[in-house]
């Protein structure tokens, strides 16, 4: 089998790309260098000339915030660049595994999102992400939708650097505690999706590791694994005050991954436990 992935530079399609390679699948990691998404013609060249059995689209757009300003230049990439790698999938009669986010629910309410709940976008990211998911669904018959939220890995920026970071110069911080979650390591998430891409079994899925919990409730577990002493106070979204509309509710029903015979992953905890202590040896 041989496998084209999107967006190797960022954090999921790196761990994808690895984990291919770890199983002796043949991978071919592209990003904008070498395919942009954009480009239809681009798109058609590179990947028909890969000639892969399925692609895994992990690029995106993903500044939630800047997207407000720039919803052309998101809108291309998570729309459009959807779109060009769809049709060409159809045209080569091959898979295609989209990644999407919890961004293309409304966050409303405590109940898990179910992947065929309504579809209600309150950000332009989140827009771009829904309408990228219904081209693939309009295009296709062979796809997989992957719904994924709060993503850390080892290659490139993320909430848990980010503290990280930020404790280097400061001994307080504030961060939002009613926003809730499942931080999800790519690490354990690509070892799912290249199970998913050897199957038949198509459809839509939500893949986040197992547990709930805030932001605040997240910011204080990654000092108390990391050993360092901060000092987290929790505020409120709107006293926290960001451009783009987050999900108040970003929980995620996982049971189709069990119905569907696939491994759930990992509680975060232990994810954020084997996370920190990775970072800690590179």
């Amino acid at each position: 089998m041989k496998v084209l992935v999107t967006g190797v530079k960022g954090q999921l399609g790196y761990d994808v790309v690895r984990e291919l390679e770890a199983r002796g699948i043949e991978a071919v990691g592209v990003d904008i260098e070498e395919m942009d998404i954009t480009d239809a013609v681009s798109v058609e060249t590179v990947i028909g000339g890969a000639a892969p059995d399925a692609v895994i689209h992990c690029a995106a757009y993903t500044a939630v915030d800047a997207a407000e300003d720039n919803g052309e230049a998101c809108t291309k990439v998570n729309v459009d660049g959807t779109r060009n790698i769809a049709q060409v999938c159809k045209q080569l009669d091959i898979k295609m595994l989209y990644i999407s986010t919890d961004y293309v629910f409304d966050g409303t309410g405590e109940r898990p999102w179910e992947p065929e709940d309504e579809r209600n976008p309150q950000s332009v990211y989140g827009r771009t992400k829904y309408e990228g998911e219904v081209a693939v669904q309009e295009i296709l018959d062979k796809y997989f939708i992957v719904r994924i939220a709060w993503v850390f890995g080892i290659n490139g920026k993320n909430f848990v650097r980010t503290m990280l970071k930020l404790a280097e110069t400061r001994d307080s911080l504030t961060v939002v505690n009613d926003q809730f979650g499942s931080p999800t390591y790519t690490y354990d998430l690509s070892k799912l999706l290249v199970d998913m891409i050897q199957t038949e079994k198509y459809g839509m899925y939500h893949a986040t590791n197992e547990g709930i919990c805030s932001w605040y409730e997240f910011a204080c577990a990654i000092f108390k694994e990391a050993g360092i002493a901060m000092e987290v106070r929790p505020v409120s979204s709107e006293e926290y005050g960001a451009k783009a509309k987050r999900p108040a509710n970003s929980r995620m029903s996982k049971d189709k991954l069990t119905e569907m015979g696939f491994d759930r992953l990992p509680t975060w905890q232990d994810a954020l436990s084997r996370y920190i202590k990775e970072l800690s040896t590179n």
